[in-house]
């Protein structure tokens, strides 16, 4: 048909830039054949995706897993239908380069136009003048903990949400849990700051990535040279269809196609979708693919100081069944339609907790790794609290401007008296250190309790 007959026959109310965007979609997504060129164009089916269209399996019902759930358009509930038919009804399936090599960045476009500025609109959370990453950075201690929650739930980890906040702010793990559940959790946490530091070097390329992996599957491998290094063994996905590929070359070409092709798309959701399907789709590393593409999601928000995207009640169950449909169909269908959900209910969570907080110090901003220098300093030298405000002084000269020198020492002694069991490591001190600094400091300033 022509766009205009398929628009007469679906009595579709669309514009019709609208209707062509989502025709190339069809198109770059393989479910559609494009012929003729101009008033001639003609769209046709591939039959190869028909198996979909006729499945007449039952509905889902989420909610009898004791998950939430949201409405579905009838083209996520095909993809939905098709995943959860047993497995020997479902087509074996390879992987399909051209599922990556068809995406045009700033040409292809996984969302729509209205998507995109719904999505917008709605995680617009800082000042856009400001640093990019200063939004994350002013809500990091909450981040920390619920993205490391909910990336760890949607892997099966039965850490609660309690805790996940007391191991990552006091250190203890939970009584009675497997103590790789425990791994997962600081590994995430360790994951998170890394895209959170205040470098222009985080970005989609090889170094950020694979330290990316390092970081999460840190002591979780059989093998601990698999971190953060590319496969070279097959993987198999459990009770799927679709086989990865095995070929180390093409890994390792897809993998520099893929981050080659996320920098370049311009829209920072975009971006985010991208790497959420083609990173777990390639699987290029032995394991923990779906958490390094989840946190990578963040790196555009984090840029563009937009609500970061925390999974925060996501169905584990409508996940999974989302990225089978990429897996065995190569269709985003579904599991675009979670990614959507999720980032809605995540950018109203943070906007809640953006009200309950104060505008960040831009001197703080400016000096933040010179600040946590200082108050590390402080600590491992053991200096006396009588002698702080003389040391600092002394060691900021020349470092800062002097009309800034006095605000600095003021925010260090604030975050030294500030200091407890529940926030030094963010400083990178040791135990040890803030144990044999705290009885000092309280010791000298007559506070023994």
């Amino acid at each position: 048909m022509s766009p205009n007959e398929i628009k007469d026959v679906a009595n579709l109310d669309l514009k019709p830039h609208v209707l062509r965007e989502r025709l190339r979609d069809l198109v770059n997504e393989g479910k559609v054949t494009k012929e003729g060129v101009a008033k001639g164009t003609k769209y046709k089916f591939k039959k190869t995706h028909t198996a979909v269209a006729h499945l007449t399996l039952p509905k889902v019902k989420v909610e009898g897993h004791g998950e939430v759930t949201f409405p579905l358009p009838e083209t996520a509930k095909k993809v939905q239908r098709y995943v959860e038919a047993p497995l020997p009804n479902r087509e074996p399936a390879g992987y399909n380069r051209a599922f990556l090599d068809e995406y045009d960045p700033n040409n292809t476009h996984y969302l729509t136009t209205e998507e995109k500025d719904e999505l917008e609109k709605l995680g617009q959370a800082e000042d856009q003048a400001q640093p990019a990453g200063t939004y994350v950075r002013k809500i990091l201690n909450r981040l920390l903990i619920d993205l490391s929650f909910n990336s760890s739930r949607l892997e099966g980890n039965t850490y609660s949400l309690l805790d996940t906040e007391k191991l990552i702010q006091d250190g203890a793990p939970a009584a009675g849990k497997d103590p790789k559940e425990t791994q997962m959790i600081l590994n995430h946490k360790g994951a998170i700051e890394f895209l959170a530091e205040p470098t222009g070097d985080i970005g989609f390329n090889r170094i950020t990535i694979t330290n990316l992996h390092a970081l999460l599957s840190e002591n979780l491998l059989g093998n601990p040279a698999a971190e953060g290094r590319l496969r070279t063994i097959p993987v198999d996905i459990g009770q799927s269809a679709y086989v990865p590929t095995a070929i180390p070359k093409l890994i390792e070409e897809c993998f520099d196609l893929i981050l080659n092709k996320a920098e370049q798309i311009q829209n920072p959701f975009e971006q985010a979708l991208f790497v959420s399907v083609q990173i777990p789709y390639l699987q290029p590393f032995e394991d923990v693919n779906k958490r390094v593409s989840r946190l990578a999601a963040n790196i555009p928000l984090f840029r563009h100081n937009l609500c970061p995207l925390s999974f925060t009640d996501v169905p584990k169950r409508l996940y999974v069944e989302g990225l089978l449909g990429v897996y065995e169909l190569n269709d985003i269908s579904l599991f675009k339609e979670v990614f959507k959900w999720a980032y809605r209910r995540s950018a109203s969570r943070y906007k809640v907790i953006q009200e309950s907080l104060g505008s960040p110090d831009p001197t703080y901003l400016k000096h933040r790794e010179l600040i946590k220098q200082c108050v590390r300093d402080m600590v491992e030298k053991r200096v006396e609290r009588s002698n702080v405000t003389k040391t600092l002084v002394q060691f900021l000269d020349g470092r800062i401007e002097s009309e800034e020198k006095g605000e600095v020492v003021n925010l260090i002694e604030k975050e030294l008296t500030s200091l407890h069991e529940g926030n030094f490591a963010r400083f990178k001190i040791t135990l040890r250190d803030f144990e044999e600094w705290s009885q000092a400091w309280r010791s000298s300033s007559g506070d023994l309790k």
